[in-house]
């Protein structure tokens, strides 16, 4: 007997053979086929065994087929052979293995045991039915599985035999097989007569035919693939819950979630409770100590409304020591409980509300399972079963452990993302403006929205007082979302308001603000690389007095006007960069607005959405901006419910609607300044007498003394031609001299035995405000005189 056969014996002719055709091995069974012993065999070449003493060459790992063989004794025998091909492997070489069997051939006798046996005693469960798909025989595993004995069900159909929907489509299923002649498998999950509790079944169903081919009945072979569909179902469980669960970045909509997949799964009724962090300063502490408090965040049940629960979403309680939400928090691990086991009755006992729910509907099982998350506890979930009879099962737990660990995650995600919103939009608040100031030039409103998932960003938008009544307004938005792009839009802000400041012209500032940009770019990069800092921003002046506006946009979108009973239309601007670029010109337009005019001015957030292009967001927003009222606020509300879809939008918005005021003629006088100091006494007279015509008396002195100051400088110091202007509205006289030096005069502190020097120090003691402004032809000097309340 060869090693390599441990089993070996002459009922079996095996022999081997290496790649180039030399006999390896050779059994007592070939010898006893061929006769030829070992020794005459064994290294010598196969071919000289066969008859035509041709080669044989099979391909493949497997071969068979029937060949002439030499005996010892010179006559010929014919030879089924079956041969396996092993390839080399490691310092094996290639071999061929062959077998024939010597005492197979004949057939067996009819009342051989094994055959008998074969039916009754085997253990795959086997039923045959008759023509009439009435039960003929059954063999013992069968008849456990049925819960009957043969002799009681012989003559029925298995509709009647197992009494149940399934049933009756299986026996659909055998009709099908019984008329076609094909052989079908069925799947099914149920529970049968000789079962405690349901099992999956294959149900495989084959035709059983005469020796004519007619078929006279059918045979099925039941096969319980319980432990592979329950392993399926929990891998599509666990499949299912990396889809549903974290689809949104909210706490309590991912609790939910969790629920959802559980319920009917795993449990008849699920509760997602968590940690209030506000009682331990807004992050989950590393160890908990009973009493525990926890907010009901979700909960879900087979019954609609979920009556089983005691608690409503979002109210908080405290789980003392004892409670099994407590027990598996301190534990940090799943506890299961049941109540004819008595570990809740002292619990229960504590609340009788619970106790109550409990025996009214019929709750045995429940399994706390901690919701755990990168080393720090959430909260807990709590499976419950009352309408499915079977408790929680060890690989019950597992599976509860995998989902609920995956839900741990998006709820921690959820967390963290919600608290650095909180924050960055805290951040938001504070760097934009609480309120719009009220001036002259025009009434506005505003809104900002942050986006639904991105969080907040870097849109803003500012109305900024200038001289002469005039107005700025700008609206911008800095690339990306979170703390940094707040940060820098509050960076760009303070820039805006300072470079509007010193009245730079649009273009002008676009580009101070663009440098500003590269610098930032450069700070948030890292090892000599570059950042990624840009933005946009559209920048405007209007003149109340002359009713013009003068605006320049750094690849922002341009603002819509809406002329006092007219239709919206979109304003031309050159486009202009992105800020960030550098190097880079930006250009200004001017236009000239009656007065009622609405300038819309807006961040991209307003108009780019996946379901419609910007075109037709342009459309729409012209459309809600058609129907203005004179409410701006109620305009701004109407134009986001128009363009926005209903969950909010994809990115943050900025919306700014400015309706343009006039100065009337009359709120305004103009002087041109002769060269002749002398003069300047007939000027003051001037003065006092147009403030006595607008009814501004209290104001003279004051008035008198500025425009004295002012308009004696720039004829000692200016360049001709000089002109003084002075505007008024109902809180503010504003005294204006200009010239066309370029030169801008500054405060100095005058020694004591200096005759001069004290000029501006006099107009910035007596005005509200006083500054410089530098004009297309030279400069501005001005100052604020604040008037009086009439009251």
């Amino acid at each position: 007997m060869s090693p390599e056969y441990p089993f070996d014996d002459d009922a079996t002719a095996r022999a081997v053979i290496d790649e180039s055709g030399t006999l390896l091995e050779w059994n007592a069974g070939a010898e006893r086929l061929l006769g030829w012993p070992v020794p005459e065999v064994v290294g010598r070449p196969g071919r000289n065994l066969l008859v035509d003493g041709d080669v044989l060459a099979p391909a493949g790992l497997r071969w068979d087929g029937t060949v002439a063989l030499r005996h010892r004794d010179g006559h010929e025998v014919s030879v089924w052979l079956l041969a396996h091909h092993r390839p080399p492997r490691d310092d094996t070489p290639g071999r061929w293995l062959l077998f024939t069997p010597l005492d197979g051939a004949a057939p067996h006798s009819p009342d051989d045991p094994l055959a008998t046996a074969v039916l009754t005693q085997s253990p795959c469960a086997v039923a045959v039915y008759d023509e009439r798909l009435r039960l003929r025989r059954v063999n013992d595993a069968m008849a456990e599985v049925i819960g009957l004995p043969e002799e009681r069900m012989r003559g029925l159909r298995l509709s009647e035999i197992g009494g149940k929907p399934q049933s009756e489509e299986l026996e659909a299923h055998m009709v099908h097989v019984l008329t076609s002649g094909r052989p079908l498998d069925v799947q099914t999950y149920m529970r049968t007569g000789g079962e405690d509790n349901a099992h999956a079944w294959l149900a495989r169903m084959a035709p059983l035919t005469d020796d004519e081919g007619r078929v006279r009945g059918v045979c099925l072979a039941a096969h319980d693939f319980t432990d592979n569909y329950l392993a399926r179902e929990r891998l599509q469980l666990v499949n299912e819950a990396s889809v549903r669960i974290g689809s949104t970045l909210d706490v309590t909509r991912t609790a939910q979630e969790l629920a959802d997949v559980l319920v009917p799964a795993m449990a008849d009724l699920v509760s997602v409770d968590l940690l209030d962090l506000q009682e331990h300063g807004g992050e989950p502490p590393l160890r908990l100590t009973a009493p525990i408090g926890l907010r009901r965040a979700a909960h879900l049940s087979v019954n609609p409304g979920t009556p089983e629960a005691v608690l409503k979403p979002g109210q908080l309680e405290q789980y003392p020591a004892g409670s099994p939400q407590a027990d598996s928090l301190e534990a940090g691990r799943t506890i299961v409980a049941s109540i004819s086991s008595g570990a809740l009755d002292q619990w229960l006992s504590w609340h009788k509300a619970r106790a109550e729910r409990v025996k009214e509907y019929g709750i045995h099982s429940t399994m706390s399972v901690p919701i755990q998350a990168r080393g720090l506890t959430l909260g807990v979930a709590v499976l419950t079963r009352f309408r499915r009879p079977d408790p929680f099962s060890a690989d019950d737990v597992l599976l509860a452990e995998e989902i609920t660990t995956r839900a741990a995650v998006c709820i921690d995600n959820a967390r963290r993302f919600s608290r650095e919103r909180e924050t960055a939009l805290a951040l938001q608040r504070s760097l934009l403006p609480r309120s719009l100031p009220r001036t002259a030039a025009v009434d506005a409103a505003s809104r900002y929205l942050p986006a639904a998932r991105a969080g907040v960003g870097g849109d803003w938008f500012d109305v900024i007082p200038l001289s002469g009544m005039r107005v700025a307004m700008v609206v911008g938005d800095v690339v990306g979302h979170g703390i940094q792009a707040s940060a820098t839009m509050g960076r760009l802000r303070t820039a805006v308001r300072t470079l509007a400041d010193i009245d730079l012209a649009p273009d002008e500032l676009l580009t101070h603000l663009d440098d500003l940009v590269v610098r930032l770019s450069a700070e948030a990069g890292n090892e000599g690389s570059p950042g990624e800092v840009g933005a946009t921003c559209l920048y405007a002046v209007y003149d109340p007095v002359s009713r013009r506006c003068t605006l320049a946009r750094a690849g922002h979108p341009p603002p819509v006007v809406v002329p006092p009973g007219g239709e919206p239309e979109q304003v031309e601007l050159p486009a202009g960069p992105p800020l960030g670029l550098g190097g880079l010109p930006f250009e200004s337009a001017e236009l000239e607005l009656r007065e009622g005019s609405v300038l819309s001015f807006y961040t991209d957030g307003l108009i780019e959405t996946r379901e419609r292009d910007v075109d037709a967001s342009h459309r729409m927003l012209c459309d809600a901006l058609a129907t203005y009222s004179d409410s701006l606020d109620e305009t701004c509300d109407r134009v986001l419910h128009s363009l926005l879809p209903t969950g909010g939008a994809l990115d943050d918005v900025a919306l700014l609607l400015a309706r343009t005021r006039g100065l009337p003629a009359s709120q305004v006088a103009t002087w041109h300044i002769p060269a002749d100091p002398a003069l300047v006494a007939p000027i003051r007279k001037q003065v006092v007498e147009q403030l006595n015509t607008w009814g501004l008396p209290e104001a003279s002195f004051t008035a008198e003394l500025v425009v004295s100051e002012l308009v004696t400088n720039a004829i000692r110091y200016g360049a001709h031609p000089i002109r003084l202007r002075l505007i008024h509205d109902t809180a503010t006289l504003i005294c204006e001299v200009s010239d066309t030096s370029h030169t801008a005069p500054h405060l100095r502190r005058a020694k004591t035995w200096d005759e001069g020097g004290r000029g501006l120090l006099l107009v910035a003691q007596l005005t509200q405000r006083w500054g410089s402004r530098h004009t297309a032809d030279g400069k501005t000097i001005w100052a604020e005189i604040a008037l009086l309340d009439e009251e």
